[in-house]
């Protein structure tokens, strides 16, 4: 089964927020549900692509380098 790694998206989280939990408090979900997000283990919906985006400030123009994952095999 493949693995996915999203650094650019962490890196961004960690930049605004310090850590993922200070992040999931401020988006309203679980840290496992931020886990399971960033570990490839369920995917990103448009809807939290556009809530992600502005909390983090991410462009819309920029979502393929945040929230399409590198693969590895």
């Amino acid at each position: 089964m493949a693995q996915y790694l999203y650094p650019k998206l962490a890196g961004k989280i960690v930049e605004k927020y310090g850590t993922r939990k200070r992040f999931a408090e401020e988006i309203g979900l679980s840290e496992n549900s931020i886990s399971l997000k960033m570990n490839g283990k369920t995917g990103f919906s448009q809807e939290d692509m556009v809530q992600w985006g502005n909390l983090l400030d991410i462009e819309t123009v920029d979502y393929g380098l945040y929230f399409f994952p590198q693969k590895l095999q």
